[in-house]
């Protein structure tokens, strides 16, 4: 895994190195182990490299056919092996066991098609001399994250934002737009960012500049059908694709560990992991001290039956406050969770066990499922089914045991918050929690509401929508809201690669092998979720896997504290700092006053649930955005979070 930049001059003028080295320099921690620069014509091509595969003869920026073309790289190809002994058998001539060179080769033979080839997890940018045009290409479903920028002089890319804004022809303004999708759904909706005129290419998408001309277009998108029927065949199957996913992603030329949540998913790819491979295995796990969050014990319970070697790193919410405006840093945009903290945290300290590689359960509840949002859904479509039931709403408390307060309330408040009416939208599964995210809009100030102005962010998602979603069931839309938007725009982002490469760590995910996720996608509801036994199928084929506790115990959310992070030595500084009316005022973000009784109800201790504790995180990391990347006292941001 690593960092890559560059850049196409649109006026053909030479390309020079210092602009390279300029961008490549706020990403080095991406790809620490090498470096490299390369400039041609009017194209310049930097990368960081993090070496994992062919440690000597990987490094890049790499050529081939005499510099007919170029590429600068990051992310892996778990399928190289395969891919790089049909090369060979067809003629080519590949000299290295780089997956980084295996994707030259197919481009010289398939030109863009070249991506049909690739099971991984991939950002890449080729210059093909012979055409005279960049091809660029994100894997399908978002692992690895390019951004890129169109300036009257160059064309900008990166692996993260902050490598664009380093390049002197790039914009540093606030996509108005952009903060108020992170306060609808959590995330931005690619390609808009929270920056003006940077876009994000979308999960499943390549790109080309030729001419100056800018063309963006998808090669893989998400389906869903119920072709696969049979449950015993189902089991069977699921299982061999989640072996083999999970084989060839410990493809490496260093140790891979693996990430041990405690819950199923993580549980079972750390079991197929020792059940392919003798290598010994280490496992890495966070544990919290409050028992609301902890899951200590059933990640032990794992690790003894695995007999795998197993570190922890204890959480506390003062660490969660020191380390959040890092998180803020490499995230680029404002979080509503503080869950990413303790991740960041959990990646240093697989860095710091020698440890560059771990597998980790992510997609599982995307694409199987899993979340608490589709049982929910299911349980309002029930409810609408009889609106006049007074029983049928109180299934929704079952859902949140973890919530005290929900458990409280009366059938008419639970059937307006969980809107159990308008079964007919095409967002029904995902309203109740976009509305109550949607709710800490309370806090705009006037100018943002001016500039966002009538702006329905609604329906620019509904257009974004496939043609097939409307045929599809609740169920299966339900799935790719989620898939489509919050895994690659947040747990892959703020909770996945941003966090994990701050300390040049590689996360690997068997879940999200294509061929996992397009199986699953086959499946019908009924196999994915029996009543409301989330990851049903799944269940299945983890029996005598992993220990009879975990493989029947439900779902526990990850979560982390949230406003009460901030008011502990570590935090307490700069959350008075930020939040002071003169700060809130500066940015224009918020209304100061009503930020002002926020912190004094938080610092009080009387935040009052989730709209409490998220309206303090989002607009604390909303204000740590602002210091960090927008501030015009700042220069464009190449040292870290300072504030």
């Amino acid at each position: 895994m690593c960092g890559i930049a560059g850049f196409v001059n649109r006026d053909g003028a030479p390309a020079e190195r210092a602009p390279l080295e300029r961008m490549i320099a706020p990403i080095r921690y991406r790809g620490p182990d090498e470096g490299g620069l390369w400039t041609g014509g009017a194209v310049g091509l930097a990368h960081a490299r993090l070496s994992i595969i062919d440690l000597s003869g990987g490094r890049q920026p790499m050529q081939i056919a005499n510099g007919d073309y170029t590429i600068t790289f990051n992310g892996e190809i778990f399928n190289y092996v395969e891919l790089r002994k049909a090369l060979l058998e067809r003629g080519h001539k590949v000299v290295s066991d780089s997956d980084t060179e295996v994707i030259l080769h197919l481009y010289r033979e398939k030109g863009e098609a070249c991506v049909d080839e690739l099971n991984g997890e991939f950002a890449f940018a080729i210059w093909d001399a012979r055409r005279q045009r960049l091809f660029a290409a994100r894997d399908r479903m978002g692992v690895r994250p390019l951004y890129y920028c169109a300036t009257p002089g160059a064309f900008l890319f990166a692996s993260e934002a902050k490598a664009i804004l380093a390049h002197p022809a790039a914009p540093r303004r606030l996509d108005a737009a952009g903060l108020d999708q992170v306060f609808t759904w959590w995330c931005t909706l690619p390609p808009r960012t929270l920056f003006e005129g940077i876009r994000e290419l979308p999960p499943g998408h390549s790109l080309t500049v030729r001419g100056g001309a800018v063309s963006v277009k998808p090669y893989w998108v998400l389906k869903y059908s119920e072709k696969k029927q049979d449950e015993n065949a189902s089991a069977e199957e699921l299982l061999e694709l989640l072996t083999d996913a999970t084989r060839i992603r410990l493809r490496a030329d260093v140790p891979v560990g693996a990430y041990l949540s405690g819950g199923l998913d993580s549980s079972l790819v750390t079991a197929l992991a020792r059940r392919v491979s003798s290598a010994p295995l280490k496992t890495f796990s966070i544990t919290f001290e409050d028992p609301e969050f902890d899951e200590s014990a059933h990640q032990q319970e794992v690790a003894r039956m695995l007999g795998t070697e197993h570190q922890a790193v204890r959480c506390t919410e003062d660490d969660i406050g020191r380390v959040f405006p890092e998180v803020v840093w490499h995230a680029e945009k404002p979080i509503l969770r503080t869950a990413p903290a303790p991740l960041y945290l959990l990646s240093r300290l697989v860095r710091r066990s020698g440890h560059k590689v771990v597998l980790t359960g992510e997609g599982s509840d995307e694409i199987l499922g899993g979340y608490d949002i589709f049982k929910e859904a299911k349980v309002r479509r029930f409810c609408a089914a009889q609106p006049g039931s007074r029983l049928r709403p109180h299934l929704l408390k079952r859902l949140y045991p973890y919530l005290p307060r929900l458990q409280s309330q009366p059938v008419a408040w639970l059937r307006a918050f969980f809107k159990t009416s308008g079964i007919e939208n095409p967002f029904f599964s995902h309203l109740p929690r976009w509305e109550m995210t949607s709710s800490l809009k309370g806090f705009y100030s006037d100018a943002l509401r001016s500039e966002i102005g009538k702006h329905n962010q609604y329906a620019d998602l509904e257009r974004q929508l496939p043609e097939s979603y409307a045929d599809w069931d609740g169920f299966s839309r339900a799935q790719y809201l989620e898939a489509s938007m919050l895994l690659p725009g947040y747990i892959l982002s703020s909770q996945g690669d941003r966090v994990a490469m701050a300390h040049a760590v590689e996360g690997r995910f068997p879940f999200l092998d294509h061929r996992v996720v397009e199986f699953a996608n086959a499946l019908p509801a009924r196999l994915k979720m029996r009543v409301l036994e989330e990851k049903y199928l799944l269940r299945r084929c983890a029996r005598g896997l992993v220990p009879r506790s975990v493989c029947e115990r439900r779902k526990q959310p990850y979560r982390a504290p949230d406003a009460r992070s901030f008011f502990g030595r570590s935090a307490r500084h700069y959350t008075e700092a930020l939040l002071a009316p003169a700060r809130v005022r500066q940015y224009g973000l918020f209304e100061p006053a009503a930020v002002t009784r926020l912190l004094e109800k938080c610092r009080a201790g009387r935040a009052a649930g989730a709209k409490d504790n998220m309206a303090l995180v989002g607009i604390l990391s909303s204000q740590l955005f602002m210091a960090q990347y927008m501030d015009p006292a700042r220069p464009p941001p190449t040292q870290g979070p300072a504030l």
